[in-house]
């Protein structure tokens, strides 16, 4: 799972991006308004920590565009603000969740799993390619009901292939959607992944489900890529 933190304080920003990425989810970091704004219109997030006091855009303005624009993206405001008005605002906006700093990174965290939680009950907590399935809300993959232990940008790779089954994905489409990065004919860095994410999810079983189409990119699928 993706979640963006829009925070301008850099201290803070680098101590919630390494624990939320330790606890195994693909982490992105902005530390203005306004390019939280971008990243949330043109990238998918499961969730959306975001702050309300920050330079070129606040977080009221961030949130009321989101909405505004039909975007639902789970948000979890992270301020200083304790105000009642402050919260009650917040919810009036579409917030999901608010926490006051200073803040317990406990706390966030079970706000977090929380929502993600939710978000999966009411919607799409498993993706499955024959017996290969993704448990959303619980950030966990297995393969013929043994549990395989995945990285997390081999996470993010991974559910990439399975919400596109049967879809050819370019290494372009890959590395931007998986890395935020545009794509350098002469990186590797998608092959390599794919290479590492085989090992765990078809080496060891008799069939595969990853394939290389050639010349166009990889497809997850159950069936015979030609």
């Amino acid at each position: 799972m993706k979640i963006l933190v829009v925070e301008d304080e850099v201290k803070t920003a680098q101590f919630l991006e390494k624990g939320i990425t330790e606890q195994g989810y693909v982490v992105d970091v902005v530390h203005d308004g306004e390019e939280g704004l971008m990243l949330a219109q043109n990238r998918s997030y499961d969730l959306i920590v975001l702050d309300i006091m920050m330079p070129k855009l606040d977080g009221w303005s961030v949130i009321s565009k989101l909405r505004s624009e039909g975007l639902s993206t789970l948000t979890l405001f992270l301020t200083a603000r304790d105000s009642l008005e402050d919260r009650l605002r917040a919810h009036e906006l579409g917030a999901d969740a608010y926490l006051v700093k200073p803040f317990s990174f406990a706390e966030l965290l079970a706000n977090v799993r929380t929502l993600l939680r939710r978000s999966g009950a009411q919607g799409r907590p498993f993706l499955r390619v024959a017996d290969l399935e993704m448990d959303l809300a619980r950030h966990a993959v297995t393969r013929a009901g043994q549990k395989l232990d995945l990285t997390p940008k081999e996470f993010l790779l991974l559910e990439l292939l399975l919400r596109r089954k049967g879809e050819v994905l370019s290494r372009t489409l890959i590395a931007d959607q998986v890395w935020n990065m545009n794509f350098d004919s002469d990186t590797n860095v998608v092959d390599v992944h794919i290479g590492r994410l085989r090992s765990k999810v078809d080496v060891p079983f008799p069939r595969r489900l990853i394939h290389t189409v050639r010349g166009m990119g990889y497809v997850l699928t159950d069936e015979e890529a030609t």
